[in-house]
């Protein structure tokens, strides 16, 4: 998922820029320092179609929350999510193993519900027909990429919290190492 979202995510990153620069082609086009200087060549700049990438906003919006549950797997996996240890680097071991246990349940319990969600809007995009307003695409399209990136995320979060749970019953070692953790 991790790699898919990736090159979802990279190939967003291309579609930007290439509409930015379109975009900043065609307001040097339009300017009066080119036209000054060359009217064909700001004729010819504009003929060749410069400007923005149509629908761009409506892509990157699309496919930036496939990519978002798409690395949310491997976040959960690795713990290689953001956390703030200053309240907590006192207690023991023990302690600190609860706490991520415990909100390693309510992160699983946050991924069920979204993914319950993204369910019931893919099927109401799905009955309405709504589609985006320049590409005219159907918009349970994203909603429905959203979710199997989602159901995934929900799955990994069930392993995890189980893990986790396992883990400070059992004292062993169950999932992957934290990321950076030396332990």
């Amino acid at each position: 998922m991790a790699l898919t979202g990736g090159i979802v995510l990279v190939s967003l990153v291309i579609l930007t820029c290439i509409s930015v620069l379109g975009r900043g082609l065609n307001t040097f086009a339009h300017s009066d320092f080119l036209k000054g200087l060359s009217q064909s060549l700001s004729d010819t700049i504009l003929a060749a179609g410069a400007g923005p990438v149509n629908g761009d906003f409506e892509i990157v919006e699309a496919g930036i929350a496939f990519t978002i549950f798409s690395f949310l797997p491997i976040c959960q996996l690795f713990s290689a999510h953001a956390t703030v240890d200053v309240f907590t680097s006192f207690l023991s071991k023990r302690r600190n193993d609860f706490i991520i246990a415990f909100w390693e349940v309510v992160f699983t319990v946050i991924v069920l519900l979204i993914t319950w969600r993204l369910y019931y809007g893919l099927e109401d995009k799905i009955g309405n027909g709504e589609t985006s307003l320049l590409l005219q695409f159907p918009i349970w399209w994203a909603f429905l990429a959203s979710f199997i990136a989602a159901i995934v995320a929900s799955l990994v979060a069930l392993y995890c919290a189980v893990g986790r749970i396992m883990e400070l019953t059992t004292d062993q070692h169950w999932l992957p190492k934290a990321e950076g953790a030396a332990h």
